[in-house]
């Protein structure tokens, strides 16, 4: 098999979107890196990912250690998982065309849509959406920035029919009375949507469908809960959602052993999340792992633990997620204080030269001891039910 080269991307949005577009026509693949990250953060992903090109401000730059990745791959998404250590994801162009088919004709998407790009396209769910578009010669409309009156407005300034969003996001919108009747739909993911924001917004005629998947597997792959075509979910031991199909990752780059952990001989990606089938419907129901997820981003608790341990005022931490109405969840950081407690703006500013700010904590709460097993993890669930009582 051929090898191609692997484009990483240090651009705002539009550039993103223009450079993909480029490297898929070239048959090349893209590898975005948020190019507002911290100097280290992008560092340390140029490092991991060793691209063979790095497009900046600047331009087209070759790269010395570079390594290229097999032939049919479309994309590398970096994502982290509950262990904090970051997984590089190969997506590949045969399962970018059947993610693209089969997610445009589960929301009804045809050549009268156009859709909306407004959130960072270094995501998945966001990159999907060119990804689609480009599959199926749709129109996009892409903002550098999210703005939430912008994105409110699009359909009456821009023409979109068709956004994806999270339900942090959508939360807003009802919040601003933005005319969600003007969108021809608002596809929802990431989380899973509260109950009453869906009638706050189905009051105001937002017509919603729901979205589920994950990196490994382009993005949205089960829309209202039935597998788009080419997908095949089903349920594993201990109710554990696994999916198979064309937009299932190829693997983890550099990580042989972290593939075979999820991506079985038979092709079913193991998620890690908790679902169920109801009338022939898959919902939602917990994940098996520790991820929070706050404002659709996923949150590693043990990398925000690393960089909050080496607070001087601490003597441990254990970071857990907490329901929260506008996000989903909340960044909680449980702490074992010094006799000089932090307070929670001083955690945020310490962590802020390291950690993106959706990763910073929106709660602080001190306990006398951290609950851990006999090898040293920290009990999470025990642990929540210490701080809710």
């Amino acid at each position: 098999m051929t090898d191609i080269p692997l484009v990483a991307t240090l651009l705002p949005n539009r550039g993103i979107a223009d450079i993909a577009v480029r490297a898929w026509e070239a048959d090349e693949a893209i590898a975005p890196i948020p190019a507002d990250a911290p100097k280290s953060e992008i560092e340390r992903r140029l490092t991991l990912l060793r691209p063979t090109h790095l497009v900046d401000g600047s331009g087209r730059h070759a790269r010395r250690d570079g390594r290229p990745v097999p032939a049919d791959t479309a994309a590398v998404v970096t994502t982290s998982g509950t262990t904090g250590t970051p997984k590089l994801v190969e997506l590949t162009r045969s399962g970018m065309e059947v993610m693209g088919r089969g997610y445009t004709a589960a929301v009804e998407a045809d050549a009268d849509d156009c859709w909306l790009a407004c959130m960072p396209l270094h995501h998945v769910a966001s990159l999907a959406i060119i990804a689609r578009a480009h599959v199926c010669k749709l129109p996009v409309v892409v903002h550098d920035k999210f703005d939430l009156q912008r994105v409110g407005a699009s359909s009456r300034d821009e023409g979109v029919t068709m956004v994806s969003l999270v339900p942090t996001i959508l939360h807003r919108l009802v919040e601003i009375d933005a005319p969600l009747e003007s969108f021809r739909r608002l596809i929802i993911g990431g989380a899973v949507l509260a109950p009453g924001l869906r009638t706050r917004a189905e009051a105001a005629g937002a017509v919603i469908a729901d979205a589920y998947g994950l990196t490994e597997t382009w993005g949205g792959c089960v829309t209202n809960g039935v597998p788009n075509d080419g997908v095949d979910a089903r349920l594993g031991t201990d109710d554990e959602v696994q999916i198979r199909g064309g937009p299932v990752m190829r693997r983890y780059r550099f990580a042989d052993d972290a593939t075979r952990a999820v991506l079985d001989d038979d092709g079913w990606f193991h998620t890690g999340d908790v679902g169920a089938f109801v009338d022939g419907r898959l919902t939602i129901i917990d994940r098996l792992n520790d991820l929070v997820i706050t404002g659709g981003v996923n949150v590693s608790p043990t990398e925000v633990e690393d960089v909050l341990l080496a607070h001087p005022a601490i003597r441990d931490v254990c970071v857990i997620g907490e329901p929260d109405d506008e996000w989903g969840e909340r960044v909680v950081a449980v702490v074992v204080a010094t006799d000089t407690p932090p307070s929670l703006d001083e955690l945020r500013g310490f962590g802020r030269e390291r950690l993106a700010t959706p990763k910073l904590p929106r709660a602080l709460r001190f306990v006398d001891e951290i609950p851990r097993s006999a090898s040293g993890k920290p009990l999470r669930r025990l642990l929540r039910d210490v701080v809710a009582e």
